[in-house]
């Protein structure tokens, strides 16, 4: 088994009509990459379509078929099996642009393998995300210009403002997989919203930044069902308040006292 530099997850539920959009755009990592598929209890045919990957890809696609525990329990699974030294989840809905797909492992070969161990890795990749709403045919592209300078590693001192509405989100980052095990952090199961925790938690654990300014992931809206429709937001709301206090707990937490001022202020926020 040689090594994997990218470790990507994808949670799946039902996702059976969008999935092989999401898996084929993550294929063309070849074998530097691991696409580790979780069928999270699924009743339709994710669970075929899943198999017939990892039938067809047997050195790139691994699935995990467990009981249904929702998103942040399908991120646990992904993350104790990863092999990768980084790691990135995808949504089963969404999927990767190409050319920034190929920029991006171009930078983590380089510093895996070409940098030779003297330049240190860095901690935490930032990409740019798209929102697709396909229907309406209307794109929307969310940059850190403004925040990190691009295309060097830089640590929290060097960065700039955030803007109000502007935030580190899920889609924008590809952690080091070291780095999410130090920070020991373990999402709730059958809960929703809990990217949030995913995208902050481990953040006092780096120090290396590297910003990449391509837009990468591209983040699918428009499904009645999904999670970030506003009638679903809304019966929802019990979940995002216990990820908000579970956000407000951590914020308070030695982790976040400790850590660089920029980092700690932008957590507050």
């Amino acid at each position: 088994n040689r090594e994997k530099y990218l470790s990507f997850v994808v949670p799946c539920y039902n996702s059976e009509s969008y999935m092989a959009r999401c898996i084929e755009s993550l294929l063309p990592g070849g074998e530097d990459v691991e696409i580790i598929i979780i069928d999270d209890g699924s009743k339709d045919k994710t669970v075929e379509i899943a198999d017939a990957y990892q039938k067809q890809y047997p050195d790139l696609v691994k699935v995990i078929h467990k009981e249904n525990g929702g998103h942040g329990s399908g991120v646990n699974a992904g993350l104790a099996c990863a092999r990768g030294v980084y790691f990135k989840v995808v949504d089963s809905d969404d999927w990767l642009d190409g050319t920034a797909y190929q920029k991006l492992l171009e930078k983590i070969r380089y510093y895996c393998k070409e940098a030779g161990g003297g330049e240190e890795k860095p901690d935490l990749f930032v990409c740019n995300y798209v929102y697709n709403h396909l229907e309406q045919q209307i794109t929307r592209s969310m940059g850190y210009g403004n925040v990190f300078p691009a295309e060097k590693i830089c640590h929290w001192s060097e960065t700039g403002h955030f803007l109000p509405s502007q935030y580190l989100v899920m889609h924008a980052l590809v952690y080091r997989t070291e780095i999410l095990r130090q920070s020991g952090i373990v999402l709730p199961e059958h809960t929703f919203y809990v990217d949030n925790l995913f995208a902050n938690c481990p953040l006092p654990f780096v120090q290396r930044i590297y910003y990449l300014n391509e837009d990468l992931y591209h983040y699918y809206l428009g499904r009645e069902d999904q999670s970030v429709n506003e009638k679903v937001l809304v019966s929802r709301i019990d979940q995002q308040i216990l990820v908000t206090q579970l956000g407000n707990r951590f914020v308070g937490s030695d982790a976040v006292q400790n850590t660089e001022p920029k980092l700690r202020r932008y957590l507050y926020r």
